[in-house]
């Protein structure tokens, strides 16, 4: 029998390294999938743009990827963008509750875009606690109270460097309840 797959999807261009330590990290978290890299990227999402925002509205986005690959358990489309949903002034990521899609905006992951100097490094750290979060909520994990939980809601960058990159005990077992009923 055939692993499940989930896909990640570069939306629009990415500087190489961005995914780098990225299929690894996956793998370890969510065990019996496939990671797979697309081997084209989705393009980049100049419908999404909103003018009066100057940000890339994810929904658009999300719906496209949906369409992305239909043999993927999921997509995680990832972009190098700065993201918004209605009622929020930015995102990190969002996902489609126990749906195929999401999608991680690395744009506020970067140090630099807060003035700070480059650090790849933190950059990846960042990345994969976003990937894991948006991929969790996609086999259906709420969002968690234990502040070191990944699935902890991150609305600032100091929120997202004070978690893990691991579920808390209680939602790795319903993530592991998940992958085995998929």
């Amino acid at each position: 029998m055939k692993q499940p797959i989930i896909e990640i999807v570069p939306v629009g261009e990415l500087s190489p390294d961005s995914l780098q330590n990225l299929p690894l990290s996956l793998k370890e978290r969510f065990p019996g999938r496939e990671i797979k890299l697309a081997s084209q990227e989705l393009g980049h999402p100049d419908y999404a743009f909103s003018r009066t925002r100057k940000h890339y509205q994810s929904g658009p986005i999300l719906e496209k990827l949906t369409h992305f690959d239909p043999q993927a358990e999921r997509i995680l489309g990832v972009a190098d963008l700065d993201l918004f949903t209605p009622g929020l002034n930015f995102i990190f990521g969002q996902a489609q509750l126990n749906g195929q899609a999401t999608i991680i905006a690395l744009a506020r992951l970067h140090p630099e875009f807060w003035g700070q100097s480059p650090d790849p490094q933190l950059l990846q750290e960042r990345t994969i606690k976003e990937a894991v979060h948006e991929l969790g909520h996609t086999y259906g994990l709420q969002h968690c109270s234990d502040p070191r939980c990944v699935m902890y809601f991150s609305n600032t960058l100091g929120e997202t460097d004070r978690k893990r990159d691991r579920f808390c005990s209680k939602h790795q077992a319903q993530l592991s309840r998940a992958l085995d009923e998929v």
